[in-house]
């Protein structure tokens, strides 16, 4: 699709890894050692990805990356460093949005890895402002096979959450396509090690996941996507007794639409294979949506999804 990643490091060897690394996978890569050479390219060619080194000479990383952030909104921007100390990351996110710490020296499966998850990041947030919906679906569609189990999900939750919506008279139904298509779509940050693990994952590795619908909202925001679509990615893993995450509400403080794409998306989970079980029957899936009525769903909705099940 013609993106270009942008690489700075004060060190020549490194940017000259960086570039045998990547022209090796038909990823069209630039370079310079200078950050005011990269604020100068940022400004004047499309970058997708930016990819710095935090500890250079004559600019950090992070003051490079918070300078692109307001001069080149839609790159992705990703933070080497061989230090990331919890003070680095707080300030990374709190100013430059990083999508993702990559730690130096890298291991080059990973870096990989985090740039091509970063341009489809760029490319998801490209379409979302044309309005394309087949290259939306598509691309959802792509991002889905980091976790094969996951495969069709977001569609399926689309199906189920419009259904629900029509039932209890929900208005805006584009926002529940939206939403429902790009409920996950926060997932482009968490690594594939971990969406694959099929053990439990630990306090870190948790903390990660439960970033995802931050993530995915940033990326709906980044796309000027209307609010409702961005609280429904933010807040469809909140819980109905406020015990969810990323923020802890509960009840009606949960938009309707989120609480809709909740159902769908509990559903769909129950009804399709994952690591740790098989698939649930209908009647069993149900049972258990059921029992999480008042507690993780809106009950009301979990009985007209009932309802729609026993019409179908």
């Amino acid at each position: 699709m013609g993106e270009t990643v942008l690489f700075v490091d004060d060190s020549e060897e490194t940017l000259e890894l960086a570039r045998d690394l990547f022209e090796q996978r038909d990823i069209s890569i630039i370079t310079t050692s200078s950050p005011q050479k990269a604020l100068e390219l940022a400004r004047k060619s499309d970058i997708a990805v930016i990819v710095s080194d935090n500890c250079m000479p004559d600019m950090s990383g992070i003051e490079l990356l918070s300078k692109v952030k307001v001069m080149a909104p839609d790159t992705v921007k990703i933070l080497m460093t061989g230090f990331a100390d919890f003070q680095t990351a707080v300030e990374a996110i709190n100013r430059v949005e990083v999508f993702r710490f990559v730690p130096k020296p890298w291991d080059n499966r990973q870096l990989v890895e985090v740039v091509e998850d970063a341009l489809k990041r760029h490319r998801l947030i490209g379409s979302l402002k044309q309005g394309d919906d087949a290259s939306v679906r598509s691309l959802v569609h792509a991002l889905e096979l980091k976790d094969p189990y996951t495969r069709g999900h977001s569609e399926r939750v689309c199906e189920y959450a419009l259904k629900l919506a029509g039932r209890v008279g929900v208005a805006d139904l584009t926002a529940i396509k939206y939403g429902s298509w790009l409920h996950d779509c926060g997932k482009i940050g968490v690594a594939e090690s971990i969406l694959h693990y099929e053990g439990p994952l630990d306090e870190a590795e948790l903390h990660v996941v439960r970033n995802h619908p931050l993530w995915g909202a940033e990326v709906a925001r980044q796309a000027r996507l209307s609010d409702e679509v961005v609280d429904i990615v933010l807040t469809h893993h909140e819980r109905y007794d406020g015990k969810g995450y990323p923020v802890g509400i509960g009840g009606e403080d949960i938009s309707l639409g989120a609480r809709v794409v909740a159902v769908a998306d509990v559903y769909d989970a129950l009804t399709t294979d994952r690591p740790y079980r098989d698939a649930y029957p209908v009647e069993k899936a149900m049972e258990i949506l059921r029992s999480m009525r008042s507690t993780v769903l809106d009950p009301q909705l979990v009985d007209a999804f009932g309802e729609l099940v026993q019409a179908s």
